[in-house]
């Protein structure tokens, strides 16, 4: 499991002052309210930065961290990452799961011949107004899509890295 999780990215510098526009990547923007502190993914490593201020401007999040304060010192991490640690990250309700413990999950369904039998690997996880759909690549039926609802996902084992699924009638005609 991912031990640090993607909560926004620096998309541009905001002013002169040091401040940066961050497209969150987070279901509830607001969170960055209540950080003290993010790690930043350079690329090369991660790297500790205490939020000062936060603001927020159309659908970004204005964020001000401690120490930076001119635009050359934060203009080279535009696009860089932003992360927190599992144990900062927000907690989840019952059957809600981070996007990163899903991707790369080995997925079974309930039709399957046996326990070794995988459909396949769910790499991306789709974001739509209704509910979530998970993209599932398959090397019988290529790319899948499956809704992220009740009556498709039967059972999710983040720890050992499975998902179980009922294929609705119709996902791969």
């Amino acid at each position: 499991m991912e031990q640090f999780l993607q909560v926004g990215v620096i998309s541009s510098t905001h002013g002169i002052r040091g401040e940066v526009k961050v497209f969150p990547t987070t279901d509830d923007p607001g969170r960055f309210k209540k950080l003290k502190k993010v790690w930043l993914d350079t690329g090369k490593e991660r790297q500790s930065l205490e939020i000062q201020g936060v603001k927020f401007f159309k659908q970004f999040v204005i964020v001000k961290f401690k120490g930076i304060d001119n635009i050359n010192d934060i203009e080279q991490y535009k696009g860089k990452s932003l992360l927190v640690s599992r144990e900062d990250a927000v907690e989840l309700e019952e059957d809600e799961y981070y996007i990163a413990d899903l991707i790369g999950m080995k997925v079974y369904t309930d039709e399957r011949e046996s326990d070794e039998e995988v459909f396949g690997i769910l790499k991306d996880v789709i974001e739509t107004g209704a509910n979530e759909v998970y993209a599932v690549d398959s090397e019988k039926y290529g790319e899948v899509l499956i809704p992220a609802i009740r009556q498709c996902i039967l059972r999710v084992d983040v720890e050992n890295q499975k998902m179980e699924v009922h294929l609705l009638d119709g996902l791969i005609d």
